[in-house]
């Protein structure tokens, strides 16, 4: 089983998975085309009957003892109206979590800080369909791992436009814009350098992610504090297995606006910051033409990009895949890649 990070260069391997779809015009026209899945399969392996597990009123977290609320109470945009109560879903077992968090109203950043940091912050948006968050794989198990290299982690509970909010599918775009000037904002206070804060996100959360990239600049929501006078504009940005054309992915019932419509590989420009995509090419959720559409658009713009495509590995595995499969060892290639830019 060929592992294409290690084994093939960059290039080469973009190269390969693009010849044997056919040519790099198909993997575009592939994102417009494909027949994508309602449900998102973060929840593969999910248990027949999942156990609702006692939540912790919000603004209370799940998964770390420090917790921000990200923003200042009374004041989360276009919240009149809205009544929806946080449910959480275990999935797994309590030796190895794997918890759906559902119905967000008040968004969070679980902090996780580690014993030597380094100055870097990475902003993790876990995936889940924009119905669900799989804050386990995608969210904390991202954030131990990075924590070994001296990565301040803040998961973030973003919430979801399968609840009807009132601005659709950029309410997540909101509160991911907030994060990272919250973060930026309040650098000095976490050790962190304020132009060392990425954004990962898988999934639905690599589609918030990518959003985070390439509509840094749009006005999605009126300041509320000084904190929304910084950039929100992330300074790395890492795309797990993400869908990249939502107007071809909506949920039931909420078509996106036609500004949230856009595939957001046609609104790569030059000069955005460098990104890492991660994708298996056996992902029959989100197909890979996903991440190769986007990988041409940032390499036709000259922006730093790095894409790692594994044979196997099927779709919403995180953090979580046995030692066994190659595909698991991502995090190795996605931290040597961060030394290379400098990022740690």
């Amino acid at each position: 089983m060929p592992d294409f990070s290690k084994d093939m260069t960059r290039r080469t391997a973009v190269t390969a998975t693009l010849a044997a779809l056919g040519s790099s015009a198909l993997a575009g026209r592939a994102v417009a085309q494909a027949a994508f899945k309602p449900a998102d399969a973060t929840l593969t392996g999910t248990p027949q009957a999942p156990v609702i597990i006692p939540a912790r009123p919000e603004p209370k977290g799940l998964l770390s003892d420090e917790v921000v609320e990200l923003w200042p109470a009374g004041r989360v945009p276009g919240g009149e109206g809205m009544a929806v109560t946080r449910l959480v879903l275990e999935r797994g077992s309590p030796a190895a979590h794997d918890r759906a968090v559902m119905h967000v109203s008040k968004p969070i950043l679980e902090v996780f800080r580690p014993e030597e940091p380094n100055g870097a912050a990475m902003i993790l948006a876990p995936g889940g369909g924009y119905v669900r968050l799989a804050v386990d794989k995608e969210g904390a198990g991202g954030a131990r791992r990075l924590m070994q290299e001296g990565i301040t982690c803040f998961v973030l509970n973003y919430r979801l436009p399968g609840d009807r909010w009132p601005v659709g599918y950029d309410v997540a775009l909101q509160d991911v814009q907030r994060a990272v000037r919250w973060v930026r904002a309040n650098a000095a206070a976490y050790g962190i350098d304020p132009k060392r804060i990425g954004v990962m996100g898988f999934s639905a959360g690599g589609h918030l992610a990518a959003a985070a990239l390439t509509r840094f600049d749009a006005k999605v929501y009126e300041p509320v504090d000084a904190a929304d006078q910084v950039s929100a504009r992330p300074d790395m940005v890492m795309l797990g297995y993400p869908f990249i054309d939502l107007g071809k992915r909506p949920l039931p019932g909420l078509p996106p606006s036609a500004e949230a419509a856009k595939p957001l590989n046609e609104r790569v420009v030059k000069g955005l910051p460098p990104v890492f995509l991660l994708h298996a090419a056996d992902d029959t959720s989100v197909p890979v033409a996903n991440s190769l559409a986007m990988y041409q658009a940032l390499n036709a713009a000259n922006v730093p990009a790095e894409m790692h495509l594994y044979q196997e590995g099927g779709h919403g595995f995180g953090f979580s895949l046995p030692a066994s499969r190659p595909a698991s060892h991502w995090p190795d290639a996605f931290t040597a890649w961060l030394r290379g830019i400098a990022f740690i």
